[in-house]
């Protein structure tokens, strides 16, 4: 079957061009009880979502709705604000909740799965592509556990801004199409300290070619349901990596090819997040694509001093095992638990699986010193730069340091070589990054220039012209970036009745490399204020 949005914006969502290949190609579970249960045989169950008292849409992603092809101000409407907050199904949908598993924190935690998210089902977008529109927080499905299925206001603006942000920093990463508040409270524990309280409560539509994860492919294998496991990947194969699906293709040469792809387009992803400071905060195998997306916002933070030891979660706060510096390590950890995820339909013929997986360490080295080589305004990586990258960071933790703003202010440092600038000359265009300027002298001063002169002489040495640096330097160092504090703003505000600042800085947020005027105050450095405070500093796994 072939739908199309093709000619005409959508008017009526009843409309939208449902093309629901998930379930028509996958079993589904037999059991219709939306009970929490252990669901075998199935990679999904059908559940509708739970109706709520009184849908509201409080901000819409004006890109994804133009991507579905929607007419502009159909978020407007008392219809959106019911199909997107649960309170009715569209024509044509088909709702279910996905099985999956996972490793969470290195542990095994077997069944997981769907347990606060509904699809309502896949859609045709403007370009022909499937999109699967996703409620999360839209009550509970068999996969809940002991959840009830809903989500918080303050979790909610956190996935919709960051998707958006996220995907304006030129970062693969799932959409938000809008954000519902559902005029009910919500009773959460914010850092599981035993106070738990109410909270108003939202759903986000999530929106992705798909939402198949790592631990997708783990639950069968967990249970030896071989069946299941083959047919996951060849539909997951034939739906998204269709140039994979060659006919008579022997099962092990397209693990090894699909895995090796799924290698590295993960790698290129950790690569981005370097890049940009950004911090998941729960990298279980059950929290990365197949399709190399970042998925699933929960406790993620934004790097700003340099310290690769943080982690913005409370429940890492003790292993950080999800710190910034460790996300290359931990991804690919991950791969390497699908990898065995897939033994089971290769026998004792690994070396595909292993062949596949050792892509990601090649193509994540190579992916990042070309980055870093970009980023610091040297044009290609050349033998002899991996040195200076690494005093970088060393000198980075000198003092505290915000690195987004020293990254892009960079650019500005004079690096003609007939110039004789002095000390102060070079530091004096990146002092906005000094958390404490008073420490930013005698040996930690000397240190940082003495580094500048090494990064100026290989500029230098690059032969980009000034401004083919300035401008590569600026498309990878973001002004703008969802700093912590930010975000737990426009939720006080939002939480407050005032809802505005969400469009607001969702504004800022769609040109992330330009600087606009009258906006520094979303590239400032975090306040004071915010060093501790629960939402700028600390998350949960409920946030």
């Amino acid at each position: 079957m072939t739908v199309t949005t093709a000619g005409r914006l959508i008017s009526d969502l009843d409309d939208l061009p449902f093309d629901n290949r998930f379930t028509r190609d996958m079993p589904a579970d037999v059991d219709d009880r939306n009970v929490r249960r252990q669901v075998d045989g199935a990679a999904f169950s059908r559940v509708a979502p739970t109706p709520v008292a009184a849908p509201k849409t409080i901000a819409w992603s004006a890109e994804v709705v133009d991507l579905l092809g929607m007419q502009p101000d159909l978020p407007r409407t008392e219809d959106f604000a019911q199909v997107f907050g649960g309170n009715r199904v569209p024509v044509g949908a088909d709702p279910f909740a996905m099985a999956y598993g996972g490793h969470q924190f290195g542990s095994w935690a077997g069944q997981l799965g769907d347990g606060r998210a509904i699809a309502l089902g896949e859609v045709i977008d403007r370009t022909g592509s499937h999109q699967m529109l996703q409620l999360k927080g839209a009550g509970p499905t068999p996969y809940s556990r002991t959840a009830d299925g809903r989500a918080v206001l303050r979790s909610s603006v956190r996935e919709f801004l960051c998707s958006e942000a996220m995907f304006h920093l030129g970062i693969p990463t799932t959409r938000a199409l809008s954000l519902v508040t559902t005029g009910e409270q919500v009773v959460r524990d914010i850092l599981y300290s035993g106070n738990p309280a109410p909270e108003p409560g939202a759903i986000v539509c999530r929106v992705a070619p798909s939402f198949t994860r790592f631990g997708t492919f783990q639950l069968p294998a967990s249970r030896g349901d071989v069946e299941l496991l083959e047919r996951l990947v060849r539909v997951t194969v034939a739906h998204n990596f269709s140039h994979l699906d060659v006919p008579d293709r022997p099962l092990s040469d397209l693990l090894g090819a699909w895995l090796g792809e799924v290698a590295e387009s993960t790698a290129a992803l950790v690569v981005d997040w370097m890049r940009v400071g950004f911090v998941h905060g729960v990298l279980n195998t059950d929290n990365l694509s197949i399709l190399g997306l970042t998925i699933d916002y929960g406790p993620y933070g934004w790097l700003e001093d340099w310290d690769p030891m943080w982690t913005p979660n409370t429940t890492d706060a003790s292993g950080r095992r999800y710190r910034y510096g460790m996300q290359p390590q931990v991804a690919h950890w991950n791969l390497v638990q699908l990898a065995n995820a897939l033994v089971p339909l290769v026998g004792e013929d690994v070396a595909p699986l292993q062949e596949a997986v050792d892509r990601y360490p090649v193509a994540y080295e190579a992916a990042y010193r070309s980055m870093m080589a970009r980023r610091l305004g040297w044009g290609d990586h050349r033998p002899g730069d991996d040195e200076p990258i690494e005093d970088l960071s060393r000198v980075l933790r000198s003092s505290e340091i915000d690195q987004v703003i020293f990254f892009r202010d960079l650019a500005d440092v004079p690096v003609d070589p007939n110039l004789d600038v002095s000390d102060d000359g070079l530091l004096a265009p990146l002092t906005g990054a000094w958390y404490r300027p008073e420490e930013i002298s005698g040996e930690v001063a000397a240190e940082i220039c003495t580094w500048l002169r090494v990064w100026r002489r290989r500029v230098a040495d690059g032969g980009l012209t000034d401004a083919e640096r300035t401008t590569a330097m600026d498309s990878l160092n973001p002004r703008y970036v969802l700093r912590n504090y930010l975000a737990q703003e426009v939720i006080d505000q939002a939480e407050s009745g005032d809802t505005s600042g969400i469009t607001d800085i969702l504004d800022v947020l769609r040109r992330p490399y330009e600087d606009q005027t009258g906006r520094d105050r979303f590239s400032a450095r975090r306040p004071e204020w915010a060093r501790h405070r629960v939402g700028c500093s600390m998350l949960s796994c409920s946030s």
